[in-house]
């Protein structure tokens, strides 16, 4: 085993049938450290997790160990008795209850004479751990009003409700579905954890983040140790260059499409519950950046323009053609595509497999004259895409849900490349993936427009609007309030527009 920490794992390997998943993995965690785990989806990240939850049961000689005593693998009581406790990007919060119901489930609550609960001390109970976390909410809210800083901070207090026990926390992707303003309140609540000696594993795709919070980091690569690496002895190129192999990331480039359609895509007065008489043009040939903090209007935005909501005002056009609102049929047949924010319940079926989700854009293309589907042909047109786009692993008929979430999100844009849609509308298409993958995407994104098509990026990730795309438009309170040329594009510009309102 590797070094002197709190969590000490030694030569952990994890084979699924023929596919090494974790090989000769060392890996350690000191008390009150935040110790980041990064690596491109298919890394072995997951896997290691989930070997700690007890999810997994690593190979023989694999060793795992916490605070000196040996850890019983395929056991998640075995793993919780060692104080390991885990918040992954799923919180698994229950909306329609409250807060304080939340922090009880799996635990139970405070009983009295007859079985009733202690309300009132449950509550004070809850507003002391969420204050201790940094927290001020009132126990009795229903999850679903929370803000999205405010259920991760619940899902921690939740990890540590026996914060004595508690000896290390993991937290999976935590800021994964965070706008990024509420990320330094998710920070604070980390620091808090760290400051009580509790060691911290911290698993993201942000890289900023991890030069944010972490003191040291670790890096997988196809499911070995790259290296641990103290934090200020790295930068982002570096990092990414240990994460990739030193494979080159670079995707910003000029179309090559010889002449943009303008108007191939328009939005006229655009309203919904938060967009309020927006109006804009996309051209065939470039990508459109959609930009704005959480609440602006930018997350309503493309599932509109599809017709996935019913109550639209104003006008769309695809090629002067008017859409109405509420039908993704008629957007579909007039060329238009949509990858939705979330690929779980809205991108996808998730209990089919990749070949099946591949063909469901256009089934008949493989379908006989009296219906019945040329199999062979659907798994051949799905190992062309499955290859083209480097999803892992190279299975048409894998489970889409044992697919990491990059390799997911490559077959949801993948089963709309192949009707060669006119409008491409992308929605957060790279939430949650690697940067390997972040960068096949944008690549394929690139190529669309090159191809003729209007692509539209919907991003709460300004470094990805700068990184591909050609015009840029900012959302505030429902509205334009601004937009950048490719050579205006850039951080501090788009953080100006998008926050003007609140520093002016």
């Amino acid at each position: 085993m590797t070094g002197d920490g709190l969590l000490r794992i030694g030569r952990l390997t994890k084979r699924f049938d023929a596919t090494l998943a974790l090989d000769d993995v060392d890996l350690d965690v000191r008390a009150g450290e935040v110790h980041a785990l990064v690596g491109h989806n298919g890394s072995g990240k997951s896997t290691l997790i989930k070997v700690l939850a007890g999810f997994h049961t690593p190979d023989p000689a694999s060793e795992v160990s916490v605070d000196g005593e040996p850890l019983a693998f395929g056991s998640a009581a075995a793993s919780r008795a060692a104080g390991l406790r885990f918040v992954h990007q799923d919180l698994g919060l229950v909306h329609s209850l409250s807060t304080v119901e939340n922090l009880a489930l799996g635990v139970g609550f405070d009983t009295g004479f007859g079985g009733r609960i202690r309300w009132a001390s449950e509550r004070r109970e809850a507003r002391r751990r969420l204050h201790e976390l940094g927290y001020e909410i009132d126990p009795r809210r229903p999850v679903a009003e929370l803000a999205a800083a405010e259920r991760t901070g619940v899902a921690i207090a939740r990890a540590l409700r026996d914060a004595d026990r508690a000896r290390l926390l993991v937290v999976d992707e935590p800021t994964a579905m965070l706008p990024r303003h509420e990320v330094a309140v998710l920070f604070d609540a980390i620091r808090r954890v760290r400051e009580r000696g509790v060691g911290v594993l911290y698993v993201s795709h942000r890289l900023d983040e991890v030069f944010s919070i972490a003191a040291r980091v670790t890096v997988l690569r196809d499911g070995r140790r790259v290296g641990t690496f103290a934090v200020d002895e790295l930068d982002e190129p570096r990092l990414v260059a240990l994460m990739t192999g030193g494979a080159s990331l670079a995707v910003r480039e000029d179309g090559s499409v010889e002449e943009l359609r303008d108007g191939l895509l328009v939005a006229d007065g655009l309203r919904g519950t938060v967009l309020d008489g927006v109006s804009f043009s996309a051209a065939g040939g470039e990508i459109l950046g959609v930009a704005g903090l959480s609440g602006s209007g930018r997350e309503e935005l493309l599932p509109l323009l599809f017709g996935a909501r019913e109550r639209r005002g104003g006008a769309v056009r695809v090629e002067g053609a008017t859409l109405p609102a509420g039908l993704p049929t008629a957007a579909i047949a007039a060329g238009m595509a949509l990858v939705p924010g979330d690929r779980h319940a809205a991108g996808a079926v998730t209990s089919l497999s990749v070949r099946e989700n591949l063909v469901l854009t256009d089934l008949r293309r493989h379908a006989t004259r009296l219906g019945a589907m040329r199999r062979a042909a659907e798994r051949a047109e799905a190992r062309r895409w499955i290859e083209a786009l480097d999803v892992r692993p190279v299975d048409p008929d894998a489970p889409f849900m044992s697919l990491s979430g990059g390799n997911q999100q490559k077959v949801v844009l993948a089963k709309w490349l192949r009707v060669r849609p006119r409008v491409l509308l992308l929605d957060e298409p790279t939430q949650g993936v690697d940067v390997q993958a972040k960068a096949t995407i944008h690549r394929l994104a690139r190529e669309a427009a090159s191809g003729g098509a209007a692509v539209v990026i919907a991003s709460s990730d300004d470094a990805e609007l700068c990184e591909c795309c050609d015009r840029v438009l900012v959302l505030r309170d429902g509205r334009v309030a601004g937009e950048l040329p490719s050579e205006r594009i850039g951080a501090h510009e788009l953080a100006r527009l998008q926050l003007a309102s609140a520093t002016s």
